[in-house]
């Protein structure tokens, strides 16, 4: 299936607006897609937890790890869950908080520039098939809407929040996902 972007929204997700947003900086548009893991709680799948934590909607009594995250206020643009069902809680035009402190190329405060996909999963946990194929899909058509976004500029949030960020981890396999997308000639 071929994935499309209208007004800043990948059409084929189901959407879940997030207030953890705000507008990019002035002429700054996506130049970064950085990849995260999440699951809620750790290692847990298929609940809902994730997208009441990204609308501010979570139950912080509901376990005792969310004592540790109390009051925590992140999103992410676009969740893809372990079966590929994608949720997107902010606009790719919008900058959405998903980096925290964060660098790429010298270049501080990547939510400004940047993309964030969550995958549902864990660091130690092998991704499935479905989320790759969802994955590359929706990078597809993040590169057809988005120059100078370019496949060099895809990273791990590991990768700019080095010793504070370990996510997508070990069990994401980085040579399947870029070796699916097809070479593209860098503009930026």
């Amino acid at each position: 299936m071929k994935y499309s972007i209208e007004q800043g929204w990948l059409v084929q997700a189901r959407q879940s607006p997030s207030q953890n947003c705000e507008e990019r900086p002035a002429d700054c548009r996506p130049e970064l897609l950085v990849i995260h893991n999440i699951s809620l709680p750790p290692g847990q799948f298929e609940g809902n937890c994730v997208e009441r934590l990204f609308t501010n909607c979570l139950d912080w009594e509901e376990h005792p790890f969310f004592e540790e995250i109390r009051g925590l206020r992140v999103s992410a643009h676009l969740l893809i869950r372990r079966d590929g069902e994608t949720v997107q809680f902010v606009s790719f035009d919008q900058r959405a908080w998903h980096a925290g402190v964060s660098s790429y190329q010298g270049r501080e405060s990547c939510n400004d520039f940047s993309i964030g996909i969550e995958l549902e999963g864990t660091d130690d946990t092998p991704y499935t098939d479905e989320q790759y194929r969802v994955l590359n899909d929706v990078t597809l058509a993040l590169l057809d809407a988005y120059e100078p976004l370019g496949v060099g500029s895809v990273v791990g949030h590991c990768d700019i929040a080095p010793g504070r960020k370990t996510d997508p981890g070990p069990a994401f396999d980085w040579p399947r996902y870029l070796g699916a997308l097809p070479a593209k000639e860098e503009t930026g």
